[in-house]
């Protein structure tokens, strides 16, 4: 299974669940189901299994707009920290 997009509302507010992989292929559909459910939106991470360079980035300029990353494991953080800009990596 590369990837599945659930739409559910909750608490007053839109969220979008992802499950599987999240790659760079799919990255247009996830943007076309995010348009038109601001504002209060979430992005549910907890089902994604694999992730890309093009994912990580696409999901910090979701934060950046906003949209609450919901169960986003650590290693996604940890690599969204790394791709900001300023952040040094060891080399």
């Amino acid at each position: 299974m590369t990837l599945r997009i659930e739409r559910a509302f909750s608490q007053g507010r839109a969220v979008i669940r992802l499950i599987g992989r999240v790659e760079s292929d799919c990255l247009a559909e996830v943007a076309a189901q995010l348009e038109g459910t601001e504002p209060h939106l979430g992005l549910d991470l907890n089902e994604v299994t694999l992730v890309d360079l093009e994912a990580v980035q696409f999901f910090s300029i979701c934060e950046q707009r906003g949209i609450e990353l919901l169960n986003c494991a650590p290693y996604i953080r940890h690599w969204m920290a790394c791709e900001r800009p300023g952040h040094e990596q060891d080399e």
